[in-house]
This record gives structure tokens, C-alpha cells and sequence, in this order.
């Protein structure tokens, strides 16, 4: 068992109708969930390491800015709003929380084009960047096995490669766009 990362979207909803299982769908979701760990990993490095995190570092080697990706991180999804408002002490600290649930809910809201053109620059920009593992800088917790995950090869049958995840990534929020969604965010579980 493990954490998984999971991708939301105001359309979910309709996304999570009976067309989302189509052959074609089902085959991609069964795809992002074998990614999942990793790459969730791969967001939380920035909670467990001393030194610049990987994303950062592929940001600034590729020339990509990565807060899109970034503030997915910290929509509150109903669910986590409602476990802190039951761990809230008074009505002040209630709406406290309601307070900052709606600025941050009201930060990323139509940030799917932002997301979708940091996820394509990331793609384009490491496609053409030689030995990435080698410019990472060296790490006593490499959870993600750097040289796999990170390098120019994709193994087709495995997946479990950063930019075969973006690829899969993108291919979910073009999904997305498809049932005009327009804000996404990620979900831990």
C-alpha cells in the first residue's frame, strides 16, 4: 500500500460518467494508476529532501516554470475542508478555514490551460535535454531510482518514466479540456 496522487477536475462528475470506461479510457486510467506512486513520490520530494527538489531542478535546467504544478497541490478539496473544520477548535477558527479554503480554491481556478502548456514545455524542453539523470544533483534519498525514472529511455511496457507520465498526464487533462473542465488540481489517497 502506498499514497497515490490522483488528478481532479471540476468536471469530474462527468468525467466519472459510464463514457470514461471505454476501452480506449479505461486502458489510460489503468496506465496513470501505475504511475501514480511514483510520481507522487516524485511532488513530494520537496517535503523529504535538503536540497532543491528534483521538479525544481528540471524547471530551472528546462526553463519551465513549475507553480502550476505546484499549486495543484494546495486546492482543498471538500473533504479535507471538512476534516479540519472537525478538528476546528471554535467558530473563529472555522471560519478561518473556510477563509483560506476559498483563496486557495479561488487561486487556481481555470488553471487547466496553465497546467496543460507547463506539462507540454516540460515535455518539448526534456525531449531535448541529453543525460538529464546526470545533471540532477546527486541525492543520499533517491526514492525514484533518478537514472530509470528520469532518463531518455521510455520503456513502453513499464511506463514508469517522468516523461512518459507527462505524456499520460497530458493526455488526461486534453481529456479534461474535451468535457470543457477548467480547473485541476491533484488529490493525495
Amino acid at each position: 500500500m502506498g499514497i497515490d496522487i490522483l488528478i481532479v477536475s471540476d468536471k469530474d462528475e462527468e468525467i466519472n460518467s459510464a463514457d470514461r470506461f471505454s476501452e480506449e479510457i479505461e486502458q489510460f486510467f489503468k496506465g496513470s494508476i501505475s504511475l501514480s506512486r511514483t510520481f507522487c513520490n516524485f511532488m513530494s520530494r520537496k517535503d523529504i529532501i535538503d536540497h532543491e527538489p528534483e521538479l525544481d531542478q528540471i524547471g530551472r535546467i528546462a526553463g519551465v516554470d513549475i507553480r502550476p504544478l505546484y499549486e495543484m497541490e494546495s486546492y482543498p478539496d471538500e473533504d479535507s475542508i471538512n476534516y479540519e473544520l472537525e478538528r476546528a477548535d471554535d467558530s473563529k477558527e472555522r471560519e478561518s478555514i473556510l477563509a483560506r479554503a476559498k483563496k486557495d480554491q479561488e487561486r487556481i481556478q481555470g488553471n487547466l490551460g496553465a497546467v496543460i502548456s507547463v506539462v507540454n514545455s516540460l515535455i518539448q524542453k526534456l525531449d531535448q535535454i541529453d543525460n538529464l539523470p546526470a545533471q540532477l544533483m546527486p541525492t543520499e534519498r533517491d526514492t525514484l531510482n533518478n537514472k530509470a525514472y528520469f532518463s531518455d529511455k521510455v520503456d513502453e511496457g513499464i511506463g514508469d518514466n517522468f516523461v512518459q507520465y507527462l505524456r499520460n498526464f497530458r493526455q488526461h487533462l486534453e481529456y479534461i479540456k474535451s468535457k470543457d473542465g477548467s480547473t485541476v488540481w491533484f488529490h493525495y489517497g
